[in-house]
């Protein structure tokens, strides 16, 4: 699969995603990860711990299914706690970089449940 972003320069340089992704070739959809170890427990004892362990699976999950990072067009997160989340931005940020590099459409969305 290709992907291309599109970021018109009328539009306000955008920062941590694109304004339109155009992909081409197979299509894969990600079903939500959590913490969750090998044997079904959920692990991580903080929000950075289980972000790590969360993203990880999804990577993990992309990669088996012949897919790269890179190649992600949108990913949505989903937080408890919204304040503890923003308090740990870039600890979360240096993990999403080690682990997924920087050819990312990034946290497309964060939802509270």
């Amino acid at each position: 699969m290709s992907i291309e972003r599109v970021n018109p320069p009328q539009l306000a340089e955008p920062v941590g995603f694109s304004h339109a992704v155009v992909g081409t070739g197979t299509i894969v959809f990600l079903a939500g990860q959590t913490a969750l170890d090998p044997s079904g427990d959920i692990v991580g004892g903080d929000v950075v711990s289980q972000f790590e362990v969360a993203l990880g699976n999804l990577l993990a999950a992309l990669e088996a299914a012949g897919g790269r990072p890179g190649q992600l067009a949108s990913l949505t997160v989903y937080v408890v706690d919204l304040g503890d989340y923003r308090a740990h931005a870039r600890e979360i940020g240096r993990i999403w970089r080690r682990l997924a590099g920087t050819d990312y459409p990034a946290m497309a969305g964060i939802g509270v449940t």
